[in-house]
């Protein structure tokens, strides 16, 4: 994968990933960097130059032949316009993953809802404006897009263990609205957009939908899902009384890969490796890290 450039092998293809800040984007440009058939890739790093944000990826084996890194803004139309330009595909991993936002009822210069400008303008707007520069130039043979599971369980369906939740579902967006859980209304709304917008311009499209994705960091920040496990053995008492799906960020990595390169891949992927209970999480991890404190209730 990789952007052909003036004065390259005709035969060597290019393709764009945007955003290399993403942990399963840092895995994906992993694979690249090293692998025979993927040859090359661009990605998005905000900012280009911040060696904090990026000194992992420029130092996987291979990079310096096969990994660009660009600058670009998701809520900027057409910043991905020359990026994408000549690449085969697509692959948009960015959205803002947070459980909280700054303010509930707080609003962004006065006017509009922090979860609007936090959560729901960046994953939607951000989707568009991608999308919108993929529709631009032929080069584009598909667009491998990150969504999640979350814009698929969440409806006032019941979820026994005897149900099995599949691609067909869809989040009910008003039920989330009620309970103002606005990251899965972002990541809803957000594929939702993908797909009207996709069948409009007639661009092949498939997304990837992932439950709680964990599994070793190449970035030096936490995210929120490895967060979810840090916080059982940061000296919390109790743990949720909660069940999610897990799944590892190689698998989703390798899955996108996969919805790329296999022509059949098509709709929707969800991923999961099983779904498991907080009180299931603290036992192994107290069986695997026998002298961590761990929450008993």
């Amino acid at each position: 994968m990789g952007r052909t450039q003036k004065g390259e092998e005709e035969n060597e293809q290019w393709g764009c990933v945007c955003d290399g800040r993403i942990r399963i984007y840092s895995f994906m440009a992993c694979e690249a960097a090293s692998s025979k058939k993927l040859h090359s890739q661009s990605l998005r790093a905000r900012p280009k130059y911040d060696l904090k944000k990026t000194k992992h990826l420029i130092s996987l084996d291979g990079a310096k032949e096969r990994l660009h890194l660009f600058k670009a803004n998701l809520l900027e139309e057409g910043s991905f316009d020359s990026i994408v330009e000549g690449c085969v595909g697509v692959f948009h991993t960015p959205s803002p993953f947070f459980l909280a936002v700054t303010d509930p009822q707080g609003f962004l210069f006065g006017i509009l809802p922090l979860f609007q400008a936090e959560l729901i303008d960046p994953a939607v707007k951000g989707t568009l404006n991608v999308l919108g520069s993929c529709a631009k130039t032929s080069s584009v043979n598909r667009v491998v897009v990150t969504s999640s599971m979350a814009a698929a369980v969440y409806s006032r369906n019941p979820k026994t263990p005897d149900v099995v939740v599949d691609e067909t579902w869809f989040t009910d967006v008003d039920f989330c609205r009620e309970f103002q859980l606005w990251y899965v209304v972002s990541k809803t709304l957000a594929e939702d957009a993908a797909w009207k917008f996709a069948k409009e311009k007639a661009i092949d499209i498939v997304t990837i939908n992932p439950t709680v994705v964990i599994g070793p960091l190449l970035r030096p920040t936490l995210n929120t899902s490895t967060g979810a496990i840090l916080n059982l053995i940061n000296g919390s008492q109790t743990f949720p009384n909660a069940s999610f799906g897990w799944v590892h960020v190689k698998d989703v990595a390798e899955a996108h890969v996969k919805a790329f390169e296999i022509p059949s891949a098509s709709g929707r992927y969800c991923l999961a490796e099983r779904v498991v209970h907080y009180s299931e999480l603290v036992k192994i991890l107290k069986e695997l890290y026998p002298n961590l404190q761990v929450p008993k209730k």
